[in-house]
């Protein structure tokens, strides 16, 4: 059978520019919530365990923070791809965006570390669901291919500034958090909680409770949103099938269902178990030591021994968690350009598997030299940009923010790359619980424990490095290598979309 003739392109309707600036909010702060975790996880887990960085405790609750949420969120994110084919994107797509925005928020006050993992699980779950479900809006809001791959890259890439607001939320968290906000923890969570009031202006709190704000534009335009109309039209002639798990694996989906989740596993495996790893690594670069070390000189330190201490260390933690900030913007700005790039060139590559490999075969090359030569040599500083701007702000050119950048362009764009190609591997009445499988079952799952793996192996005693900060750059520098040559060998099994196939 012949595909049919594509629909011509027309210029956006106001609905459709509402609709796709709904879907850029809730991408860009998918990842806004997700990269929290790597800003806060340090600081975090020095205040609610109590444990020091490269201690046994410390190491496994690093693994449990990364993997615990992405399993809750692989599990139940099947749960909701499933539903965004049986109950409309629209519906689900909302109630996901307030899940994840309500947990973000109330894992600002958390008392225990029990308490923020029940909540970066919570979390988790709705970035899970909000992916799938608005990458199939969009994907069945454009039946014209050109425009719908168009669509589809731009405004993914607006996950990475996403990931720009959060790195600049950390950093005016870090300088102006208990200046400009206070918050009151109350009685009855301290009391059962681990920590008392005197921490309640901690950086890190007011990072996780910034993740309300997509919540804000979503209740205010949640009303002017139609169903996607390929979904509805189905639905409203009674010839909307049932989805089914199982018939993800009949002989004709098989191989996409299979490849897709395993490649998807590789992409995040690459993000998780080496470019978020670099908040571990950046307290063990010499010249931040060298910051750190000067600006505890300069302080007024009280009498006591014990507080000279905690001021010390105070500072300590400020200077490293803006070092953080400013690597993760660098990262982000490479992230950005490769989703534009990926954008602008899904519609000249016709080959999904050539497109994919673009980003590939380079990052298979670079990747492991950024994590085990450009940052465990000197960390050489060439420039630093002032860009007087709250967004960006101050960026320093260092030998490490160029790996980052590096890092960022080639392994984000491939996040575009799926959300463009999933939305075509399956019908409408699958489409939901396809793109699920693969995102939240290898994704999610699969993919993000690479940043368990990578704890494990940093926390090994016989792991090469000396320091906790020199392990995390050798052992991402041997995960990211692995995951982006398994990758590459997967590649080779990508079934190309089938012409017609989005529209049954």
């Amino acid at each position: 059978m012949s595909a049919p003739a594509p629909v011509e392109a027309k210029g956006l309707t106001p609905t459709q520019w509402l609709i796709c600036v709904i879907a850029s909010i809730g991408f860009a702060f998918d990842i806004y919530e997700l990269l929290m975790l790597p800003l806060i996880l340090r600081p975090a887990l020095l205040e609610l365990t109590g444990a020091p960085p490269g201690s046994e405790v410390f190491q496994m609750w690093v693994g449990r923070l990364f993997y615990i949420p992405a399993f809750a969120g692989g599990l139940f994110g099947l749960l909701g791809g499933y539903l965004t084919d049986r109950l409309g994107r629209r519906r689900v797509l909302t109630w996901s965006i307030l899940l994840y925005a309500f947990s973000a928020f109330a894992a600002g006050y958390s008392t225990s570390i029990w308490m923020l993992l029940f909540f970066r699980c919570t979390t988790f779950i709705g970035v899970c669901i909000e992916f799938v479900a608005a990458v199939a809006w969009l994907a069945e809001l454009f039946p014209n291919p050109h425009q719908r791959e168009k669509v589809l890259g731009y405004t993914q890439a607006f996950s990475s500034i996403g990931g720009l607001l959060v790195a600049v939320a950390n950093e005016l968290a870090s300088t102006y958090g208990s200046k400009w906000f206070t918050i009151a923890i109350p009685g009855f969570l301290t009391s059962v909680g681990t920590i008392g009031p005197e921490h309640q202006h901690e950086a890190w709190r007011y990072t996780l409770m910034s993740g309300l704000l997509p919540a804000i534009p979503l209740i205010l335009i949640r009303p002017f949103l139609p169903e996607s109309p390929a979904w509805a039209q189905k639905r409203a002639a009674g010839t909307l099938r049932r989805p089914s798990i199982a018939e993800l694996f009949s002989p004709q989906l098989r191989k996409t269902t299979i490849v897709t989740a395993l490649m998807f596993a590789c992409s995040y495996g690459a993000a998780f178990g080496a470019i978020q790893q670099f908040p571990q690594i950046v307290p063990g670069l010499a010249d931040v030591k060298a910051k750190v070390l000067s600006a505890q000189e300069k302080l007024e330190l009280p009498p006591n021994e014990e507080a000279a201490k905690k001021k010390k260390i105070g500072k300590q933690r400020e200077i490293e968690q803006k070092v953080a900030s400013q690597y993760t913007k660098m990262q982000e700005v490479g992230g950005l350009l490769g989703r534009f790039l990926l954008a602008f060139l899904a519609v000249r590559i016709a080959s999904r598997r050539a497109l994919l490999r673009t980003f590939q075969v380079p990052g298979m090359l670079l990747m492991p030299l950024i994590f085990f030569f450009f940052l465990t040599v000197e960390n050489k500083t060439f420039y630093v940009l002032d860009l007087s701007s709250i967004l960006l702000g101050e960026l320093p050119i260092t030998t490490m923010s160029i790996g980052a950048f590096i890092a960022g362009l080639f392994t984000v764009a491939q996040f575009s790359f799926w959300g463009n190609y999933l939305p075509q591997a399956y019908p409408v009445h699958l489409r939901g619980t396809g793109e699920s499988f693969a995102a939240n079952i290898g994704g999610r799952m699969l993919g993000t424990s690479f940043a368990w793996v990578t704890a494990t192996i940093a926390g090994m005693p016989g792991t090469p490095g000396g320091t906790p900060p020199m392990k995390y750059a050798y052992t991402a520098a041997g995960v990211a290598l692995f995951v982006y040559v398994c990758g590459f060998i997967l590649s080779f099994f990508l079934p190309e979309p089938v012409p017609g196939a989005h529209d049954e």
